[in-house]
């Protein structure tokens, strides 16, 4: 969904704007990709919401990315421009998919103005989809291990390695804050909807649909 229903002003205080999606109740409406307030760099969280209206937030963030379904949203997906983003993924998957991409469950999680940092020369492929961009996939290289930096919703520092599919998750969430979307990092020649996702390229991998499309993966770490 994009801005027509309930997203805010960008005229408004950052409290009011975040009163006012509130006031609406239920999940909240997702930008999609097009909406300048993707392209901008967000702000740095320095208090900017009272400590209620923040906890109201988060879990209207968490309420939302739940409902989208998806394992992490980021603030400005909703039409606010703050350094805050949510994760969670029960990573139910089959076995195969989980040996293959890293991908184990996550508890929820608040991030507070994050910032990452590879860990090592490796780098992960896979195709990685938004829920700012709905309908589609792409694959993308990201590093196979960041250092993640930021605050919980209590002020409390966070300082961890996050390796496999929650590396990817982070690092999604984090680019988003940045004003960075998935498809700059994308493949070229990789974007898939997502019929021909289940009907072609389901595999744990992409190897397959990177060898049919012409798409070029990471070698090896050296």
């Amino acid at each position: 969904m994009g801005t027509a229903r309930g997203t805010p002003s960008d005229r408004a205080p950052l409290a009011e704007r975040v009163e006012e999606l509130l006031a609406t109740g239920g999940p909240l409406p997702i930008v999609a990709a097009g909406d300048p307030v993707l392209r901008r760099s967000a702000e740095p969280y320095d208090g900017q919401l009272a400590p209620a209206l923040l906890v109201r937030f988060v879990e209207a963030l968490r309420l939302t990315m739940h409902a989208a379904p998806g394992v992490g949203l980021a603030a400005p997906q909703v039409g606010v421009g703050l350094r805050i983003a949510v994760i969670e993924d029960p990573a139910p998957v089959p076995d195969e998919v989980r040996a293959a991409r890293g991908r184990v469950p996550q508890p929820f999680r608040v991030l507070v103005n994050p910032s990452y940092e590879p860990v090592g020369a490796g780098r992960a492929a896979f195709f990685e989809g938004c829920l700012s961009v709905p309908g589609w996939q792409a694959v993308v290289a990201r590093p196979a291990e960041v250092r993640l930096r930021a605050r919980d919703e209590h002020g409390r520092a966070v300082d961890e390695v996050f390796a496999g599919w929650p590396a990817r998750i982070v690092q999604h969430e984090t680019d988003h804050l940045d004003g960075t979307l998935y498809l700059d990092r994308a493949e070229p020649r990789s974007p898939a909807s997502n019929a021909a996702m289940a009907d072609l390229w389901s595999q744990p991998t992409p190897e397959r649909a990177a060898s049919a499309l012409g798409v070029d993966l990471p070698g090896p770490a050296v």
